[in-house]
C-alpha cells in the first residue's frame, strides 16, 4: 500500500512544475518578444508554416494531449486487464512521460514543432499513466482502506512535488542551474522514485494470451464493463456527478495561478514572487485537507462530505468574484482553495473505487473515470475561455464556475447509499452469481457480475 502511494510522491512533480508553476513562465518568455523595458512586443509564433500565439498553441497542445488520453485510455485499459498487463502499461507511460518531460532541457524556440511534442508526450504519459495507477487502488487494499490510502497518497504527492519545486527555485534564483536543468531534474526524479512502487507493486500473470486481434479483445473488454457501468445505478449516477464537479474543480486548478497573474498581481508594485507563494501554500494545506476530509467520509460518509467540499467550492468562487483584490486576500483564498482541492481530489478516487464490484477488470472500470474527467477538463476550459471571451471579464468565468459546484451538488443528492436501493429485486433483473475458479469476480459479455465469495 505505501509503494502503490509513493507513485504519487514520483509523478506529482510533473502537474506541479511543468504544467503550473516553472515551464509556463520559461515557455512565455521562450515564446515571446520583448523591449528593453521587458514589455511583450509580439506573443506570436511559427508553428508549421503558420503564425499563431503562443498561448493559443500552449492551449492546442495540451488539449491535443487530453483527447489522445480519452482515445487511448479506454482501449488500453481493456487490453490491460484482458492480457493481465496492467503493470506494464504503468510502467510504459511513466517512462514515456519521464523522458519526454526530461526531453524539455532541449526545448528550443526556433524548433518549436519538436519542443511542443515533448509538452504533447509527457502530459499524455502522466495522465494516462493515472489510469493505470488509479486502477490499482481496490486491488491494494480493501474498502475501507481505501478513503486513507488515497488520502495518503496525494498528500505524498502534494509533499514531494513541494520539495522539487523548492529546490528547482533555489537553483534558479542562485543562477546554479537554468529553467531547462529543472525540466530534466523533473523527469528524473518521476521515473526514478518510481522504481519504488514497481519493485512492490503485485504483477498478475495474464489469464489470456496475447493475441495479434490483442485489440479487439480488448475492446470487448472494455465493452463488458461499459454495460456494467450503465447498468448500475450507484455508480452511473456517480459518474455523472463526478463529470459535473470535476468541470469546475480541474478549471480552477488549472486557471487559478493565470488568474492571480492577470487579476491580482497584475500591478506594477506586484511581486510575481508571491505567485510561486500561493502555489505552494495550496500544496502545504492540501496535504492537511486530504486527511481531515478523509476523517469526515469516515464520520459521515463520502457523498455528504463531498457534498461539503462542493459548497466551500462555491463559496471560494464568490469570494474570488466580489471580495478578493488584494495579493493577502489571494492568499487567504489560497489557502482554502488548497484545503479544499486536497480533500476532493482524494476522496472523488476512493468513492469511485468503493463503488465498483470485487473484480479484475479495475484498469477499464477507472478508464471511464479518467475519461469522465479529462471530459470535464475540456468542456470546463472552453465554458471558461468562452465567457471571458465574450464578457471581456475573467472574474466573469469564475463566476460561471458556481454552476458547475451547485449541480454536482445536486446530482450527489441523487446517488444511492446502497446499490440495491434502487435495483428491481426480481431475479430476472439481478447478476448471476456464479463463483469463478479463483474466487474474483467476473464482468460477464452481457455486463452482469459473477460474484465471488
Amino acid at each position: 500500500m505505501r509503494a502503490w502511494a509513493f507513485y504519487d510522491w514520483a509523478n506529482s512533480v510533473y502537474p506541479l512544475v511543468i504544467s503550473t508553476a516553472i515551464f509556463p513562465v520559461f515557455y512565455e518568455s521562450q515564446t515571446s518578444t520583448k523591449n528593453e523595458l521587458k514589455e511583450v512586443v509580439s506573443d506570436l509564433v511559427i508553428f508549421f508554416g503558420y503564425e499563431i500565439k503562443n498561448s493559443v498553441l500552449y492551449s492546442f497542445v495540451v488539449a491535443a494531449s487530453f483527447l489522445a488520453v480519452i482515445i487511448l485510455s479506454p482501449l488500453l485499459s481493456g487490453v490491460a486487464d484482458y492480457s493481465g498487463s496492467k503493470k506494464g502499461f504503468l510502467q510504459f507511460f511513466c517512462y514515456l512521460g519521464a523522458g519526454a518531460t526530461a526531453s524539455l532541457y532541449f526545448f528550443d524556440p526556433e524548433h518549436l514543432e519538436w519542443s511542443m511534442l515533448s509538452l504533447f508526450l509527457a502530459s499524455l504519459g502522466f495522465w494516462n499513466s493515472l489510469v493505470f495507477y488509479n486502477a490499482y487502488l481496490p486491488e491494494v487494499a480493501e474498502k475501507k482502506d481505501h478513503d486513507k490510502l488515497s488520502a495518503f497518497g496525494f498528500s505524498m504527492g502534494y509533499a514531494g512535488s513541494v520539495i522539487l519545486l523548492v529546490t528547482c527555485l533555489v537553483l534558479i534564483m542562485t543562477e546554479t542551474a537554468t529553467a531547462q536543468f529543472c525540466f530534466l531534474l523533473t523527469g528524473v526524479w518521476w521515473a526514478g522514485f518510481a522504481q519504488i512502487t514497481y519493485r512492490r507493486l503485485p504483477n498478475r500473470r495474464g489469464r489470456n494470451k496475447v493475441t495479434r486481434k490483442i485489440l479487439a479483445d480488448g475492446f470487448r473488454e472494455l465493452r463488458k464493463v461499459g454495460r456494467f457501468a450503465f447498468r448500475t445505478v450507484r455508480l452511473k449516477r456517480y459518474l455523472i456527478a463526478f463529470f459535473i464537479f470535476s468541470m469546475g474543480v480541474q478549471t480552477v486548478m488549472l486557471m487559478a495561478v493565470l488568474f492571480a497573474k492577470k487579476e491580482i498581481f497584475n500591478r506594477p508594485d506586484s511581486n510575481e514572487a508571491g505567485l510561486i507563494i500561493a502555489v505552494l501554500l495550496i500544496q502545504f494545506v492540501a496535504i492537511g485537507g486530504a486527511f481531515v476530509f478523509s476523517a469526515c467520509s469516515r464520520a459521515f460518509g463520502n457523498i455528504k462530505t463531498l457534498g461539503a467540499a462542493l459548497v466551500i467550492w462555491a463559496i471560494c468562487c464568490t469570494a474570488a468574484y466580489q471580495i478578493i483584490d488584494t495579493e493577502m486576500e489571494f492568499y487567504v483564498l489560497a489557502a482554502f482553495v488548497g484545503f479544499v482541492m486536497g480533500g476532493t481530489q482524494a476522496l472523488s478516487r476512493s468513492t469511485y473505487s468503493k463503488f465498483l464490484p470485487r473484480t479484475r477488470d479495475t484498469a477499464s472500470f477507472f478508464s471511464f473515470y479518467d475519461i469522465t474527467e479529462k471530459a470535464g477538463i475540456v468542456l470546463g476550459m472552453l465554458i471558461f475561455g468562452y465567457v471571458e471571451a465574450t464578457s471581456g471579464d475573467m472574474r466573469a468565468s469564475v463566476l460561471a464556475l458556481i454552476s458547475f459546484f451547485a449541480l454536482g451538488f445536486i446530482a450527489l443528492l441523487f446517488v444511492p447509499k446502497n446499490e440495491a436501493d434502487h435495483v428491481n429485486m426480481n431475479p430476472e433483473n439481478l447478476p448471476d452469481e456464479i463463483i469463478d475458479d479463483d474466487g474474483t469476480n467476473e464482468i460477464l459479455d452481457d455486463g452482469s457480475l459473477l460474484e465471488g465469495q
